[in-house]
């Protein structure tokens, strides 16, 4: 995928970089996997905000993605498809009984390609192993943190793994964060980085494409009353103390993650500060 500059005919245009969908197949969606979704502008089920600064944009159907990649077998890639709920394209394969399903497509993943899932596959993009099957230094991503939860990591736009060693039942990884820990080698894992990897050098160029993504404008807490946030009031431009959220937790630098978790054990090195 390659981003291209807009010239400046309006001021939106002037800053925007957008990406030029190369590679992506011209096709509706598969009917049969997807579903409507509904938008709670914030709300809980009994009708309180309790997200901020959420409401409107466009009107999305949702995808249904395998991410646990049980099925075994030799799959052909059909498309690859945009997707609105995440920065990642999204594959359509079909198998060799006529069942389909989307997968996250990985970088250099083409129509026409197969791929496969299972403990013999080759180490080729798009193949999805458990990790005690795949070689060391590979880069993998859409990697399951229990053996059959499904993928929850180095899920999104250009992300990816190391594979860094193998030792008994667990895994050395180094995640996209650059934290190093332990996961399972029973965990599957797909073997390539995460497609679409130049979508963080789009810029969006107004505001009003983020109404269309449902974002709403946010107000900074430093003009907000006393009365509305911890760092609100103060004659002028007041620093407003302490930078904390509206229950008065602090940032930027402040520990949330408790000191006796359970998983502490498996991270050997903490990500960069």
């Amino acid at each position: 995928m390659s981003v291209r500059k807009l010239k400046a005919i309006t001021p939106a245009q002037r800053f925007r970089i957008v990406n030029n969908f190369d590679g992506l197949s011209k096709k509706a969606p598969e009917k049969s996997l997807t579903k409507g979704k509904s938008k709670s502008g914030g709300r809980n089920n009994s009708g309180r905000m309790t997200m901020r600064f959420i409401g409107g944009g466009h009107k999305q159907k949702y995808r249904i993605v395998d991410f646990k990649r049980n099925k075994e077998g030799v799959a052909e890639v059909i498309s690859i498809e945009y997707d609105p709920n995440r920065t990642a394209f999204l594959a359509l394969v079909e198998y060799e009984d006529g069942e389909r399903r989307y997968v996250i497509a990985q970088n250099g993943l083409s129509v026409g390609q197969k791929i496969s899932s299972g403990d013999d596959v080759s180490v080729d993009v798009g193949n999805a192993s458990k990790i005690k099957n795949i070689p060391l230094g590979t880069i993998i991503s859409c990697i399951e943190l229990r053996p059959g939860q499904g993928a929850i990591l180095a899920r999104s736009a250009g992300s990816y793994a190391q594979l860094i060693a193998k030792e008994g039942k667990f895994a050395t990884l180094k995640m996209p964060s650059g934290e190093i820990r332990l996961i399972l080698v029973e965990c599957m894992a797909t073997i390539g980085a995460v497609s679409n990897s130049d979508h963080q050098l789009e810029v969006s160029g107004k505001a009003g494409r983020s109404r269309w993504k449902g974002r709403r404008p946010r107000t900074r807490s430093m003009v907000m009353n006393p009365v509305d946030h911890p760092m609100g009031g103060g004659e002028g431009r007041a620093t407003g103390g302490i930078p904390r959220n509206k229950n008065g937790i602090p940032a930027k630098g402040y520990k949330t993650r408790k000191k006796k978790k359970a998983s502490n054990k498996y991270i050997i090195q903490r990500r960069k500060k």
